[in-house]
């Protein structure tokens, strides 16, 4: 496995939504974070849109990550037409080889014929360009939905940006979501989850943990992929919340998580 940082792991140093730090980190930072963890690859995901640096950033972030021995990867949010082509040509400049597209409930109300008209031509560039389409399997898209997809495209520069936790959402349990999307996967999100009872037995609530502390099948997931190239990244990411403590307590777990995590997947490495 190629351990790599997603631009997910720093959610709220980055700024989110309304959750905005005073010096937000910036995609050059991320670097730096990177190589500080002895990961070999940054994800750039959407709550990073590169397409808001300009051409010469672009070259710099290559150049940077070459000195450090990073790879790059690159990805956005929703599917877009025009936003995966700007993304292909990006990701050109950073020598990526994954474009990471995350398919959303706005995307499982376009019929899976329209969407894979649209995305051929997507995946021909990408091919020409030396690169691959990931999908990711995001909150509200289903995974039958999404293998439908990928055999009516059926090419071999589309495949899975496999999550091992977002179809939760979608009514799918990890080992079912996998299960269908294993045989796919080009590129994978690793991160882990709890299931806490509410204390008056109202129900429950799923949050993150860092990786190794929760109940994401880890090691069973990657038995599944066992059958992908031993160079393909795997993403660190986590679910830390928001909560009453505010942004700034967020921030400030934010770096312990991911060096936990990050050490947990160190670990599991070495036995693979």
């Amino acid at each position: 496995m190629k351990l790599g940082l997603g631009s997910y792991a720093y959610r709220w140093s980055i700024g989110i939504k309304d959750q905005i730090p005073a010096k937000p980190l910036t995609a050059f930072d991320l670097l730096d974070r990177a190589e500080a963890l002895g990961l070999e690859v940054v994800q750039y995901a959407d709550n990073m849109p590169l397409d808001r640096y300009t051409a010469d950033d672009h070259h710099k972030l290559y150049e940077i990550a070459q000195q450090k021995g990073l790879q790059l990867e690159l990805g956005t949010q929703c599917f877009d037409a025009d936003e995966v082509d700007r993304y292909i040509e990006i990701g050109q400049r950073l020598h990526s080889k994954i474009v990471r597209v995350a398919l959303d409930a706005e995307d499982s109300h376009m019929p899976v014929a329209e969407l894979a008209e649209q995305l051929r031509p997507r995946v021909d560039r990408a091919r020409a360009a030396g690169m691959k389409i990931a999908i990711e399997n995001h909150f509200n898209y289903p995974s039958p939905r999404m293998v439908e997809l990928l055999e009516a495209v059926g090419d071999d520069h589309l495949g899975v940006c496999l999550d091992v936790a977002n179809s939760i959402c979608a009514n799918e349990w990890p080992e079912e979501t996998i299960t269908l999307l294993a045989p796919w996967t080009i590129n994978l999100h690793l991160k882990d989850y709890e299931i806490t009872p509410d204390p008056y037995g109202v129900g429950f609530r799923i949050h993150g943990v860092p990786l190794g502390t929760g109940r994401a099948p880890i090691a069973w997931t990657l038995d599944q992929l066992a059958h992908c190239p031993a160079d393909m990244s795997v993403i660190l990411e986590h679910w830390l919340m928001l909560e009453s403590d505010g942004l700034e307590a967020a921030i400030a777990k934010e770096q312990p998580w991911i060096e936990q995590t990050t050490a947990a997947a160190k670990t599991i490495a070495e036995g693979r």
